[in-house]
């Protein structure tokens, strides 16, 4: 047995490929060229030829260049075997000693009958002989340019036979897990391009994950609201109850905090007559890190004119249920432990109180202190009010449990600062929540639009919140109600954690599947 070790083992490699690369170069060839013209995407060139119908032999009058990694090779001496990937798909390429030796120009063969196949651009194919030592040269991970024509394989497999490669990128290191799947967690979060690479779910999933946000996009554009790019660096963060990032702008000599959300600037954009507006970015927020928290996220927020909660959260309903059928196909998604969840509306609409009273059993508008704090088996100070009690059985018994889409509305007051109080109760807020998974989806308010009161809840916010020594009360944001205090009209606002709703369409077990290059602690 060899006691080489793995990472000797690894430079070995690194060393063999580098020398290829040199034995390029001292051919005249550059094994990193500049460009590789007139290729054709795999899928191109597959969808133009049914091999049953073309038949099994060379087809040498369909020409194709086509260009990707070489993701397996295999077979030796007269006839070798490559399995080439594109964006794509992928394709067999056949190297072997053509009957008949000699260089046939390209140029003299003409393109295929229905335009699609590409010309050889007057290279000269190779001899059977020089082709096969070229491709013997390549390594599992090589970036190669191929040129040849269609070949049906006798058992029916359309490939391309070569006549000439082209090193586009040497692979100076050996893929990751020979490209059979990526499986180490850690090193697919960390390394990424190797997960991609050796993942064809992982792409799938970052190909999901772009047509998402533009379908949110679209569908937003498409509802009449105007996009707004809310500035990343504030004087002042705020429109959530969240620590921010602060950073030091030197040429200002001033503190600036990274958007926690973009809230603030949207309602000021109402304030000056855009009635329908929205962002599509990432916020920041200095908190936690969980299979459902990252410090950065991408957000999607929206400010509706003349509109309340219950219009909101109806519009929201219909959002998410339209992009899942446009991206997804379908608003019925599997999960990743078998789970069923069906987007399609209508969804359950419930009250905190009703949700509480059904999932613990307690009545929160008529049970005493003691009885509300039991269900929570857990230590609250005396000072922990009504508020924060609810918010603490609705966050801890009632949403973790909540498997289909349900929406859950009129809330305490006193986490959310810009939100109006309820029409017939003032305790509560017409607040709501989407909730699936056992997770909170997306919320939406109808939003507080008195500047005075605003002012005073600023106030109330700052006195509540917790600080670390040494740091300073959190300000009231005295910009925004000067803002409002120009006249704001009645609307309600809302936002969507778009990483969350990207794990709910593909089914992931962690925000970390679905954000490309998450935040992650040191693995020191």
């Amino acid at each position: 047995m060899s006691t080489t070790t793995l990472s000797d083992r690894e430079a070995q490699a690194i060393d063999e490929r580098r020398a290829k690369a040199d034995r390029l170069r001292a051919r005249g060839e550059n094994p990193f060229p500049h460009d590789y013209p007139d290729r054709t995407l795999i899928a191109v060139l597959q969808a133009a030829h049914d091999p049953r119908t073309l038949g099994p032999g060379e087809r040498p009058e369909l020409r194709y260049r086509i260009a990707g990694r070489v993701v397996a090779k295999r077979g030796h001496g007269k006839t070798q075997f490559l399995d080439i990937r594109d964006v794509s798909g992928w394709i067999q390429v056949v190297a072997r000693l053509h009957p008949a030796e000699g260089a046939v120009r390209a140029a003299d063969a003409r393109p295929s009958a229905d335009g699609i196949g590409s010309s050889l651009n007057g290279r000269l194919s190779l001899s059977g002989e020089e082709l096969l030592v070229r491709v013997e040269e390549l390594d599992v991970g090589d970036l190669v340019g191929i040129d040849g024509h269609v070949y049906v394989t006798p058992r029916g497999q359309l490939s391309l036979a070569a006549e000439g490669t082209t090193m586009l990128a040497k692979a100076l290191r050996p893929p990751a897990a020979k490209y059979h799947g990526l499986e180490d967690i850690e090193t697919r979060y960390r390394r990424r391009e190797l997960d991609l690479i050796a993942n064809e779910a992982t792409r799938e999933l970052f190909v999901t994950r772009a047509r998402t946000i533009a379908a949110l996009r679209e569908w937003m554009n498409d509802h009449g609201f105007i996009e707004i790019e809310t500035p990343v660096l504030q004087t002042l963060a705020g429109g959530a109850n969240a620590r921010p990032f602060v950073t030091h702008h030197n040429a200002l000599d001033r503190d600036l905090s990274l958007t926690i959300s973009g809230e603030f600037h949207l309602k000021r954009c109402v304030v000056g007559g855009l009635e329908r507006v929205y962002m599509l970015d990432k916020c920041f927020r200095n908190e936690g890190i969980s299979h459902k928290h990252s410090p950065e996220f991408t957000l999607l927020e929206w400010e509706m004119s003349y509109a309340d909660y219950h219009d909101i959260h109806d519009y929201m309903e219909a959002l998410i249920a339209g992009v899942a059928q446009r991206v997804m196909g379908t608003t019925v998604i599997e999960q990743h432990d078998g789970v069923t969840l069906d987007l399609t509306p209508p969804w359950l609409r419930i009250k905190v109180r009703d949700a509480i009273r059904e999932r613990v059993g307690v009545d929160i508008d008529a049970a005493p202190r003691a009885e509300l704090i039991e269900p929570l088996r857990e230590r609250v100070g005396e000072h922990v009010t009504w508020g924060q009690i609810v918010e603490a059985l609705y966050s801890k018994l009632v949403e973790p449990n909540i498997v289909q889409p349900t929406i859950f509305y009129d809330f305490p007051v006193e986490f959310h600062p810009v939100v109006k109080r309820h029409r017939e109760r003032p305790e509560l807020i017409e607040h709501f929540e989407v909730v699936m998974r056992g997770i909170e989806v997306g919320s939406g308010s109808t939003e507080l639009n008195d500047p005075d009161e605003q002012r005073r809840r600023f106030v109330e916010q700052r006195n509540r919140r917790p600080m670390d020594e040494g740091e300073e009360p959190y300000p009231a944001d005295d910009e925004f109600v000067r803002a409002m205090e120009h006249g704001m009209p009645p609307l309600g606002g809302a936002g969507i954690g778009v990483d969350r709703l990207l794990a709910i369409f593909t089914g992931a077990e962690t925000l970390r599947e679905v954000i490309p290059f998450p935040a992650l602690r040191d693995s020191r």
